[in-house]
């Protein structure tokens, strides 16, 4: 990444595609609604094996593969990161077909706050005044939209947790981004391939029983699954730390809009009341992000 504050053109382009295509993507799943969930797992998978294999022959990458199967401990955090990754995708596209985008927004929403927590519970990190302000503010976000509401947000803080630990193990992975995912959906491979396998048998196999355009949509699944990490890994590298952190808001944003514009998902005001507050703590989470960036760049604090 970077170490200047200048904003690179190219890798803004690069990132808001990312990002876009994140915040876009429940349009893509609606369309796959008659599929079930875990099939759409499993389609999701293996065309981004392919796909990414593809990828990692043209960047000469499999040196890097290799390195890191070869790796014990690389190869065991991977394998927990692969079950991580299969419960987060699973959630995530069962809640979007099931009319759920809301939840799933506040989810992603969250998920920078359930980060900077793990890091204290796991790496022993500290929290400055403004960071504790942050994760108390969307504590109470939450709170109130139980209380509102009467029941537990539970889609949005599987999604928070599962992805919070799956961020928290590929830190001490030593792998590129796309390395680590080819890897994963490898690891996953196998058992989607015989649940395919399985329910084609048995004639409930989505793929070749329908309509040409819903073949062509599960491959594309593989391409919405990698082509945005490709950009966003590309793109952050070229962008200061708090202009990427500022962006990642814009995939869960535009998934809140379409939620409450487009599916005319339920908004109560307990819903505004726990936004409001989130939103709150993000703005106060990237602002200090942004203070000790700058701190560091002018050599106040140690990089």
């Amino acid at each position: 990444m970077t170490t200047h504050s200048k904003i690179d053109r190219g890798g803004l382009v690069l990132t808001l595609a990312a990002q876009g295509i994140w915040g876009f993507s429940p349009l893509f799943w609606k369309l796959l609604a008659a599929v079930p969930t875990v099939q759409l797992l499993a389609h999701r998978t293996l065309w981004a094996v392919l796909i990414l294999a593809v990828f990692l022959t043209l960047r000469a990458g499999w040196r890097e593969v290799r390195r890191a199967v070869g790796e014990p401990r690389t190869l065991a955090t991977l394998g927990v990161s692969t079950v991580l990754i299969a419960i987060s995708w699973s959630v995530y596209i069962w809640a979007v077909v099931a009319g759920q985008v809301l939840q799933a927004s506040l989810g992603y929403y969250l998920n920078p706050l359930v980060t900077v927590l793990l890091g204290v519970l796991f790496l022993h990190e500290r929290l400055n005044r403004a960071q504790v302000g942050s994760l108390v503010l969307a504590a109470i976000g939450v709170l109130v939209l139980i209380w509102r509401q009467g029941e537990l947000p539970w889609i949005s803080l599987v999604l928070a947790i599962s992805f919070g630990l799956y961020s928290l193990l590929r830190k001490t992975v030593r792998a590129e981004a796309e390395v680590g995912l080819f890897i994963e959906t490898s690891l996953l491979s196998p058992l989607c391939l015989l649940y395919l396998v399985h329910a084609a048998r048995v004639g409930q196999g989505a793929f070749g029983s329908q309509e040409l355009r819903v073949d062509l949509l599960l491959v594309a699944s593989g391409a919405v699954t990698a082509v945005p990490l490709f950009l966003f890994t590309r793109g952050a590298r070229r962008m200061p730390l708090t202009t990427v952190g500022f962006l990642q808001y814009l995939g869960p944003t535009l998934q809140f809009l379409l939620a409450v514009f487009v599916f005319d998902e339920t908004f109560t005001g307990g819903h505004l009341a726990a936004f409001v507050l989130i939103w709150v703590a993000l703005g106060l989470f990237t602002w200090d992000l942004r203070r000790r960036w700058n701190q560091q760049q002018s050599g106040l604090i140690p990089g």
